[in-house]
């Protein structure tokens, strides 16, 4: 027979699933909608890449996010255990901090996790630890939108690792939490659409040069090391390891629906799965 504690680890593992669920299907799963589907024809000349990724990519790409649930739910008890022994810095009363220390700890969240994945990215290409981490992720050299979290376990544990040390270092009200991991995964599936969503004088605008591109991330998932950045452009410039060619490929995709260049792929939209 089950104990009350047991009976409360399992709704509390079971209702952090759904919300990681919840908020990977309707974000990865609107945005490979939107680009894949919907917008497939008419926004084809964006697609970084010309060409799309087999069915068998695309469902390993959902079978290793689902996996990632998991663990992302595991290190969602954790955090619930360390809070309920005092260990965390969440705290539950707004007015404790105050509505500008709301707005600022969500700024501190995002630009935290910035730097800790870039130096994690880093050292998961490693050679000695790119085989076990992060060489899951890079079977996708053409991304969609689910492989936002499609991560080796080990490397689902790193990533998870993120909000660990933020709860433990960072005074962080449960909606201010709620806030960073919406804004995390979506920007985390705009990078992996394929599509460059950004006009072409983007990135030579004052925030725009700070700001990263679907391009970017692209460019790293296509030709390995290099772009290792997240949200912003900074890390990468600060230590040199943008690719040279960054800017000009971000252009010619951001130009190429008003090139000659931009060729059609498919006269008929993306027939069913089974289909294909």
């Amino acid at each position: 027979m089950e104990t009350l504690q047991e009976v409360d680890i399992l709704s509390r593992f079971s209702l952090t699933f759904f919300f990681q669920l919840v908020r990977y299907v309707l974000v990865a799963g609107g945005a490979y909608w939107l680009f894949y589907h919907l917008k497939r024809q008419e926004w084809l000349y964006f697609k970084i890449q010309q060409k799309f990724p087999k069915d068998k990519e695309v469902l390993r790409e959902i079978g290793y996010s689902l996996l990632t649930m998991v663990i992302f739910s595991m290190v969602g008890l954790l955090i619930s255990f360390l809070r309920k022994h005092g260990f965390t810095q969440i705290y539950m009363e707004i007015e404790s901090f105050g509505w500008l220390y709301f707005g600022v700890s969500i700024i501190l969240a995002i630009f935290w996790h910035d730097a800790y994945f870039y130096w994690t990215h880093r050292m998961m290409h490693h050679p000695k630890l790119f085989p076990y981490f992060h060489k899951v992720h890079h079977l996708s050299h053409n991304p969609t939108p689910w492989a936002a979290f499609a991560f080796h376990p080990l490397e689902a544990v790193v990533e998870a690792g993120v909000l660990v040390f933020m709860v433990l270092l960072i005074p962080m009200h449960p909606l201010a939490i709620f806030a960073f991991l919406i804004f995390m995964v979506v920007m985390n599936v705009l990078g992996h659409t394929g599509y460059e969503v950004f006009p072409p004088h983007f990135i030579r605008t004052w925030f725009g040069r700070w700001q990263n591109t679907p391009t970017h991330h692209n460019m790293h998932h296509q030709l390995g090391k290099g772009n290792y950045g997240l949200y912003f452009n900074l890390w990468d410039q600060w230590m040199g390891t943008n690719f040279k060619h960054y800017e000009a490929t971000f252009e010619k995709n951001a130009s190429r629906a008003t090139t000659s260049e931009a060729k059609p792929l498919s006269p008929s939209p993306m027939p069913p799965l089974h289909e294909r």
